[in-house]
């Protein structure tokens, strides 16, 4: 059992290490700086089931971080949801097949409202629909699945969290964010005290 463990670490481990390190970190940090911290807007986040869900936490991480993101659920979007966008956002739209028919559809009905908010796809499908309508593009190298079957999302959940955390950090890099920006944000729990200490605030709200 052991041994198995450590092949499914390793596995996973590796999957990360040839996630393709191009230019377009840059240019999606530089197209989210823009904005996102230019022009107000905000990052609008994208996907369905497991990738959503990576999606949502992506957004709630950068929000934390001193860039406003919010989560769309691709199909509540078909159901009044799409009015949370706005002119100046980015939309970072998650998908491993780069197939999946909600978010290939978010995407068109985004163009029928704000056809000028650029699009960040992130996928394991270079050549897939998906990709094909992005305005920037990020591959994750597209690895294969742990799951026995080669299946349930695994392997493919672990390295879009890694490309977002990566995301995040070039951001708060970007904008120079500090220990007291986050506490400001983030103000209960061991992060919110952690975070004044290193800031060296009390963190009393008056």
């Amino acid at each position: 059992m052991k041994e198995r463990v450590e092949k499914i670490f390793e596995s996973e481990a590796s999957a990360i290490k040839k996630i393709p390190v191009t230019d377009s970190f840059d240019k999606v940090t530089e197209i989210i700086y823009e904005h996102i911290h230019k022009k107000n807007g905000k990052l609008v986040t994208s996907g369905m089931g497991k990738a959503g869900q990576i999606a949502h936490n992506i957004a709630t991480t950068f929000s934390s971080t001193g860039t406003p993101a919010v989560f769309l659920h691709p199909s509540e979007a078909q159901h009044g949801d799409l009015g949370v966008l706005q002119e100046n956002d980015v939309l970072l739209a998650i998908s491993n097949s780069g197939k999946t028919r909600e978010i290939i559809e978010l995407i068109d009905l985004k163009n029928s409202l704000f056809p000028s908010i650029p699009v960040i796809v992130i996928t394991g499908n270079d050549a897939s629909p998906l990709a094909l309508k992005a305005d920037y593009f990020i591959s994750t190298g597209s690895p294969s699945e742990v799951c026995p079957l080669g299946l349930t999302p695994t392997t493919s959940t672990t390295v879009f969290t890694v490309i977002g955390d990566a995301l995040v950090v070039l951001m708060m890099e970007r904008i120079g964010f500090t220990a007291e920006d986050y506490s400001k944000r983030h103000h209960g729990g061991y992060l919110g005290v952690k975070s004044r200490e290193k800031s060296g605030h009390s963190g009393k709200v008056s």
